[in-house]
């Protein structure tokens, strides 16, 4: 049977620092006087409550856990996660329907960026900051993030580990994977406080800085203007958010071996990096030919927005300084396959990522060879690191579930009245975690408002899934899962 006890001890942990965090944006409405303070205050209490109530069930639990309760673990912190951080949103009635309180939250924990708020600049400070911190703390996991800070509360953790982190190859930088937890987030704090200081002199005031870093290193995309880093009409703000974009879809495991390992020629060699470099040079060359030659865009200014778009969406970001929908269709078959592929496993990215690509190209290779060799050892080679079979198995199931959750998706919105390109461009944006949409109706630049509450919560499943990597939540459902034995 399924140990619950020791999912309860944990989740009890994790919503007492959820209500950390909800009330450090307490403290700054308060300072700044406003009036979603007490919405705060009340989110807190009852998240600390909720914590009371999840460590009593959890009493007298062993700290052990198996694979089951790992996968468990995961899928429920992040329900659950998003279920009581959107209680500021509807206490204090900025967002005062729950469909649309929850769709924002689970937004923001899984990094996707897609908002239904019209007017994010009518929003408190405190609410802005909310927002931001959710996309922080999902950018490398709610779970892995525990395991940083409190390694001694779950036992078992390599299986957490597995559950929660991207990508098909999980390299780890120490023994310890607690201490591998600590390290990865210092990287990713390091980014966010350079992020910060870069944004700072570039132009934007402190406010503006710290949010802009955090959801920009976290790939988030969630911005404090409406009209993103678009509202500053600033070229160093733009290459300083490209530099920290590209940074943060580089794998935090290659960043570490270079930042402090010294190893440039890994970096430089890495297979997925590689590819990764050379997919936003095709796609911010072709996209900017297009604008130059169709839109009429001046040849500095296409560079700096097509290498800014095609940097968000592969990273899957999500902020923008442009409005794409505005561009030819084809910038949009760019940036969808952009939106596809995605960054760096062990980055804070979603998307399908580029070493999976990297494989699934070796794989293909490897077959045509076979063809013409059909006695030929050919083993599937990345980083000088043989892929077993069963991994290549894996990938293969993973593309198909990939596909086929964007497709059901996709058919399932045609249902329910929303059009051909914006279903197709948001099933991929919410499957990918990326956020912006590709459309006339509902484009990089608008809000999700108007989109059925039905077609939200399918939504809001399917970005938990993109951001846990499908299997994680679909394993639950399967009756082999809940068998004793």
């Amino acid at each position: 049977m399924v140990n619950f006890k020791i999912i309860y001890k944990v989740i009890g942990t994790l919503l007492f620092i959820e209500a950390a965090m909800m009330l450090l944006c307490a403290g700054l409405s308060l300072y700044m006087g406003e009036d979603d303070s007490l919405a705060f205050v009340v989110s807190v209490f009852l998240t600390v409550l909720g914590g009371l109530i999840f460590k009593y069930l959890g009493r007298d639990s062993d700290n052990s856990l198996g694979r089951r309760e790992a996968y468990l673990l995961v899928t429920l912190t992040w329900i659950i996660f998003s279920l009581f951080g959107s209680l500021p949103f509807l206490i204090s009635g900025y967002i005062p329907d729950f469909t649309n309180a929850y769709f924002e939250t689970i937004s923001g924990f899984t990094t996707t960026g897609c908002s239904i708020v019209d007017d994010v600049e009518a929003l408190p400070h405190g609410m802005l900051f909310w927002r931001t911190m959710t996309q922080w703390i999902g950018g490398l996991g709610i779970v892995f993030f525990t395991i940083a800070i409190i390694p001694s509360l779950v036992g078992g953790n390599v299986k957490v580990f597995s559950a929660e982190a991207t990508g098909p190859i999980r390299a780890k930088m120490h023994p310890r994977l607690s201490t591998t937890a600590k390290w990865i987030w210092s990287i990713y704090s390091l980014l966010t406080i350079a992020c910060a200081v870069s944004y700072y002199i570039a132009g934007m005031g402190l406010f503006d800085c710290l949010n802009y870093a955090m959801t920009t290193t976290a790939t988030g995309g969630f911005s404090t203007h409406n009209a993103s880093t678009g509202y500053f009409h600033n070229p160093y703000i733009d290459y300083t958010a490209i530099t920290f974009m590209f940074l943060s879809g580089t794998s935090f495991t290659l960043l570490y071996a270079t930042i402090f390992k010294g190893r440039f020629r890994q970096f430089i060699h890495n297979s997925e990096f590689r590819f990764y470099l050379a997919a936003v040079l095709v796609a911010t060359t072709l996209v900017t030919l297009i604008l130059v030659f169709d839109n009429n865009y001046p040849v500095l200014d296409a560079v700096r927005v097509s290498l800014f778009q095609v940097t968000s969406f592969i990273t899957t970001t999500g902020i923008f300084n442009d409005d794409a929908a505005q561009w030819h269709h084809i910038t949009w078959v760019v940036l969808s396959i952009c939106m596809f592929i995605g960054a760096s496993s062990g980055s804070t990215s979603g998307g399908f990522k580029c070493i999976r690509v990297v494989m699934v190209f070796t794989i293909l290779k490897n077959e045509i060879r076979r063809i013409l060799h059909p006695r030929a050892v050919l083993p599937v080679r990345v980083n000088d690191t043989i892929i077993p079979y069963s991994s290549q198995v894996t990938l293969l199931a993973f593309l198909a579930a990939y596909a086929g959750l964007c497709i059901f998706t996709y058919f399932c919105m045609i249902v329910m009245g929303v059009d051909s390109t914006n279903s197709i461009t948001i099933a991929l944006s919410c499957a990918s975690n990326v956020g912006p949409t590709l459309g006339l109706e509902i484009g990089p630049t608008m809000s999700w408002a108007i989109l059925p509450a039905t077609v939200k919560w399918l939504l809001s499943g399917l970005m938990l899934m993109g951001r846990l990597e499908i299997f994680t939540v679909v394993v639950l459902f399967t009756r082999a899962f809940w068998k004793e034995n």
